[in-house]
C-alpha cells in the first residue's frame, strides 16, 4: 500500500518576500538615521562652545558656569577613570561566574545561581547610588581607604595615589559600584556564549588529559572571544552612561587636584544630570552639549576598538594556520 503524499507546503508569494526585505532595510537605515540625527543635534547645539574653545575645551580643567568658563577635562578623566576601575573589577568576576556556572557548579546550583545573578540588573540604579552612597561609602572610608593611607602615608607616588578625605566618596566608589552594576550583564553574555561551545570539544580536550582551565583558556575561549568581547564592551558602554549611581557617589567635584582614586570628581553622565535642567541658554548649555558630544565620541572609539581587537584575534589564527 503506498504512503499518502504530503502536502506541498504553502510558499510565501515574491512580494511578500520582497516587503518583508524593504522592512528589514527601513529598520537599518532608520537605526542609521537616529544615529546620524542624534550626532548632528549634539554638533548643533554644541557649535557655540565648539567656536570658543575647539579641541582646548578636551584639555581645560576650569568648570566655572559664573564665570562662563568650561572645559571638560575634570569629567572625562572620572569618567574614563571610573570605567576602567569598574571593568578591572568586573571582568574577571564575571569570568569567574560564567566559569562555575558552566563548567563546576552542580546542577541544582545552576539555575538559582543564574537566575540571582540575572536579577541584579533588574535592580534601578537610583538604588544601587543610595546603597553606594549610605552604605558601601563608610565601609570603603573606614576599612579600606584610612588603612591604605596609614599604610602608603610618605611613600612617594603611591600615597598620593591613595590620597584624599576619607569619606568613601569618589572615583573609586563609583568605579565598584558601576562594577556591581555590569557584573550581571558582562557575566550573562559569557555564560551564554561558553555554553554555545560544542561539548565534543571540550570532551575531546578532557579526554587528552586536559584540566579545567585548560579547556576553557585553549578550546571554550578561542571559540567564543567574539561573544566575549561583545560582552565586556556592552558593560563597559553601561558603564561610562550610567548616570544615577555615579552622581550619588563620585562626588560631582569640578576640580582636578590630584590624580588619586578616592579624589572626588565628575563624570559626563552625572555633570548632564546635576547640570543641564538649570543650564541657561548660551555657553553654559553648549558646554553640556559638548560634553555629550564627546561622550558619543568616546563610545564610537570604544567600539571601533573593540572591532579592531576581534580583527586583529582572526588575522593571528590566520597566521598560525
Amino acid at each position: 500500500m503506498t504512503q499518502p503524499v504530503p502536502p506541498t507546503p504553502h510558499r510565501s508569494s515574491p512580494w511578500a518576500d520582497r516587503v518583508f526585505a524593504w522592512c528589514a532595510k527601513g529598520a537599518a537605515l532608520l537605526t542609521l538615521g537616529l544615529l546620524l540625527a542624534i550626532m548632528v543635534t549634539l554638533a548643533y547645539n554644541a557649535m557655540p562652545a565648539i567656536d570658543k574653545y575647539g579641541l582646548s575645551f578636551l584639555a581645560r580643567t576650569t568648570w566655572d558656569p559664573v564665570q562662563g568658563e568650561f572645559g571638560g577635562l575634570v569629567m572625562i578623566y572620572g569618567t574614563l577613570a571610573s570605567s576602567l576601575i569598574a571593568l578591572l573589577i568586573a571582568v574577571p568576576v564575571s569570568f569567574g561566574i560564567a566559569l562555575f556556572l558552566t563548567e563546576l557548579s552542580p546542577k541544582w546550583l545552576k539555575r538559582p545561581l543564574g537566575t540571582a545573578i540575572e536579577l541584579l540588573a533588574a535592580i534601578p540604579s537610583i538604588v544601587y547610588g543610595m546603597w553606594g552612597l549610605l552604605v558601601f561609602g563608610p565601609v570603603l572610608a573606614t576599612y579600606v581607604q584610612q588603612p591604605l593611607q596609614a599604610l602608603t602615608k610618605g611613600v612617594p607616588y603611591l600615597g598620593a595615589f591613595f590620597s584624599g578625605p576619607p569619606v568613601g566618596i569618589g572615583i573609586f566608589s563609583a568605579g565598584v559600584i558601576l562594577a556591581i552594576m555590569i557584573i550581571p550583564f558582562i557575566a550573562s553574555v559569557m555564560r551564554d556564549v561558553f555554553e554555545v561551545t560544542p561539548p565534543m570539544l571540550k570532551e575531546s580536550a578532557y579526554g587528552l588529559g586536559s584540566t579545567t582551565w585548560e579547556v576553557v583558556t585553549k578550546v571554550v575561549l578561542p571559540y567564543t572571544k567574539a561573544g566575549v568581547i561583545g560582552g565586556i564592551m556592552l558593560g563597559l558602554g553601561r558603564a561610562i552612561g550610567e548616570t544615577m549611581a555615579v552622581t550619588f557617589v563620585i562626588g560631582n567635584f569640578n576640580q582636578l587636584d590630584s590624580l588619586s582614586v578616592f579624589q572626588a570628581a565628575n563624570s559626563i553622565a552625572s555633570a548632564l544630570a546635576n547640570e543641564f535642567a538649570e543650564a541657561g541658554e548660551g555657553l553654559h548649555q553648549a558646554a553640556l552639549m559638548y560634553l555629550g558630544l564627546v561622550m558619543f565620541a568616546i563610545t564610537f572609539v570604544v567600539l571601533s576598538l573593540s572591532k579592531w581587537l576581534l580583527i586583529s584575534l582572526q588575522k593571528k589564527e590566520g597566521a598560525k594556520s
